[in-house]
């Protein structure tokens, strides 16, 4: 007779030539979240080779006095970036995710050369076009393939993971060439890391990351959601306008890289002529980001439980709390707090953001309605850039970095009186708490849905 092991031999047999299952969620997929984890730090350190050094490097060697020419760098990044954030949703829900991140990549490796080379500053601001290219392709494309990994449930973690690890690689990124800087000069030897990250990146996106497009087709499957997928120009004007809380997350995105970019531009600007050394500039400029992404740990799995909306209007306070405190503050320390503060707030509305807009879109069509949303947000580099330059020539810097505190201020406001709580009701208390927002007519988008229905029709 034939052993019964012996019987059951043909039954496991094709289980080795049987495609796995997809399965949504961190637990089953944290392999490959954490290498998107990983890669993601990268993008950030390139971007962080950047935060200290550049704005000096316009008066230090090019003699640079405007400070609107001076903050051009961060014009042609963030309309490039805000493109290809829109490019990149798009395409990324036509052809794949991860060709795209290769591309990215592909676009920043000649950026660290082309600072250190540069014999002009135009030749900087080219460097920040292939520079925004990177960033939008790169930092887009992982944050939809984490959206696409964890399913609905855990997203506000994911968000949050994401952006702690891009943001304490800017933090360190910036601190590390502040110190290279301060020993060895504002160039060549601050940009020689960025040559690292940008190899290493590359290396990863191309022979260890996989894609993970079918993940949200499964999610959609999952769903079983019969909608049509709608045309990218409702798509744009669902992000943008008609939905409240995808406009309200699109002007506080923006907004919010409106006085990062002022920051980014101007603070170390500020510090110089307030006779602070290379070193604590360093410093301040790190605190930061670091701060931002260490937060993000909590404030991303947080917005899972206690909802996007209030997290993210007091976010914006926050940040015009620390961005006040830059204008007021004559001390080292007054900076360090203000610095401090400001990352808090990033750090409640940065991940909460990605996670509404996560939250209303539907999976067959978000990562089209992400990139809108970067669209708006990267968009506001550019704004900020321009509108503190002009500031700062017409008036003072602390004016201009005063202004921008009471736009975010503004920012908050709008977020508060016009956002619809978009976290689906998971358990007994959010259910309640939906409820009661409906009850005082916040909760239900106007003509088209209740947030108890995360999609449109």
């Amino acid at each position: 007779m034939t052993p019964p092991s012996w019987r059951q031999a043909p039954i496991a047999a094709p289980l080795p030539e049987t495609p796995s299952p997809i399965r949504l969620g961190l637990g089953a997929n944290w392999r490959q979240f954490t290498l998107l984890v990983v890669v993601n730090a990268f993008v950030g350190a390139m971007v962080g080779l950047e935060r200290t050094v550049v704005p000096l490097i316009a008066q230090a060697d090019f003699g640079l006095v405007s400070k609107t020419v001076v903050l051009s760098f961060l014009v042609s990044f963030g309309v490039v970036k805000a493109l290809a954030n829109l490019f990149a949703g798009q395409l990324a829900d036509r052809i794949g995710r991860k060709p795209l991140l290769v591309a990215g990549w592909l676009a920043g490796l000649p950026v660290p050369l082309l600072i250190i080379w540069a014999p002009s500053w135009g030749w900087i601001v080219f460097a920040n076009v292939l520079l925004g290219i990177n960033q939008g392709l790169c930092w887009s494309t992982t944050v939809i393939m984490k959206i696409d990994l964890v399913g609905p449930a855990r997203r506000g973690l994911a968000m949050g993971l994401n952006e702690f690890a891009g943001y304490v690689a800017v933090s360190l990124s910036a601190l590390l060439t502040g110190y290279l800087a301060a020993s060895h000069g504002l160039r060549p030897a601050p940009f020689y890391p960025g040559i690292a990250f940008a190899m290493v990146g590359l290396l990863l996106s191309v022979f260890a990351v996989r894609d993970t497009h079918g993940y949200a087709r499964a999610e959609a499957r999952q769903r079983d959601s019969e909608q049509s997928h709608p045309g990218f120009a409702r798509v744009f004007l669902l992000t943008s306008w008609r939905d409240r809380a995808l406009f309200a997350a699109s002007q506080a995105g923006m907004v919010n890289n409106l006085n990062d970019g002022m920051v980014w531009g101007l603070i170390p600007v500020l510090l110089v002529v307030r006779g602070v050394t290379l070193d604590r500039i360093g410093v301040v400029t790190a605190t930061y980001p670091l701060v931002w992404g260490i937060s993000q740990l909590a404030t991303g799995a947080l917005s899972d439980r206690w909802g996007r909306k209030w997290m993210i209007a007091s976010g914006m306070w926050v940040q015009a709390v620390g961005i006040t405190a830059f204008v007021v503050g004559h001390s080292f320390s007054s900076w360090m707090a203000g610095a401090t503060l400001l990352g808090v707030g990033t750090a409640l509305v940065y991940p909460t953001l990605l996670a509404a807009v996560s939250d209303v879109a539907h999976p067959d069509w978000r990562a089209s309605a992400v990139g809108v949303y970067r669209l708006w947000r990267d968009s506001g580099y550019a704004i900020g850039a321009i509108a503190a330059g002009l500031l700062a020539d017409a008036f003072t810097i602390p004016l201009a970095i005063g202004a921008i505190a009471a736009l975010t201020f503004v920012s908050g406001m709008v977020v508060a009186g016009v956002m619809y709580e978009t976290l689906p009701p998971q358990d007994a208390f959010l259910r309640s708490r939906l409820s009661s927002e409906r009850g005082t007519g916040s909760g239900t988008l106007r003509g088209s849905r209740s947030p108890r229905s995360p999609w449109m029709p």
